[in-house]
């Protein structure tokens, strides 16, 4: 059962396509798992429409028809497109979406349609994660998938910017609660915590800065942790 959402913020935002990229496919991808995210943004999205319909027509200029009644400008623009999709005789071809998957440590995943068009580099390995970063420039931002292996666990560490996890497929837990698939976790430097699976877990991670690593052997990389996040 999904249990932490997108705040209502920031599905307004996606709705109004102020999001970077990365953050737009992390709400997009949570949307396809999450029936209760739909409909908030399918309200979100009329809400808009009509705020958009309603400006059109406090500006509109009226027009006299040839039998001598008003026409508002709003009511012939709609008319004008009914009648260029009426005259269209064209058909009209629905073109499937490609599904992608990726072969993990632990299983074959499907990844979510938000991600199928998003070109991945080579996964490189870490400790207990695999790591696949998303070609997008958007720079300081930079987004992966994350292959957490069973009975993995990320070393202890807080956040010098902010860190988006959206678990795609498995389970994970940490000294916060436990998160399934679905999952939109938003970390900052107030939240300090080592996650940890028992069967493996797929996430989409979204950090701005670097991990700041609290303990042990991983702390030596904290030096250079600008050039690994």
């Amino acid at each position: 059962m999904i249990t932490h959402h997108p705040s209502d913020e920031l599905l307004t935002a996606f709705t109004q396509g102020e999001l970077t990229a990365s953050l737009s496919i992390a709400v997009a991808a949570h949307n396809e798992l999450c029936p209760v995210c739909q409909e908030k943004v399918e309200k979100l999205n009329a809400q808009h429409a009509q705020m958009l319909f309603d400006t059109d027509t406090d500006t509109d200029t009226e027009t006299i028809d040839d039998a001598g009644n008003d026409i508002q400008e709003s009511e012939l623009n709609w008319m004008s497109m009914i009648d260029d999709i009426t005259d269209d005789d064209s058909q009209s071809v629905l073109v499937p979406i490609d599904t992608k998957s990726v072969q993990l440590s632990y299983d074959n995943v499907q990844l979510p349609r938000a991600l199928s068009n998003v070109s991945l580099k080579k996964w490189s390995k870490l400790g207990d994660v695999s790591r696949a970063r998303l070609e997008l420039e958007e720079e300081p931002i930079r987004s992966s998938l994350l292959d957490i292996s069973p009975g993995g666990v990320v070393p202890l560490h807080t956040h010098k910017g902010f860190e988006l996890t959206l678990l795609l497929d498995g389970s994970f837990e940490d000294d916060m609660g436990t998160y399934h698939a679905g999952d939109f976790i938003w970390l900052d430097k107030s939240h300090t915590h080592s996650p940890r699976t028992t069967d493996g877990c797929l996430c989409y991670a979204v950090l701005d800065d670097a991990m700041e690593f609290k303990e042990g052997f991983s702390k030596l990389f904290n030096p250079i942790g600008s050039y690994l996040y």
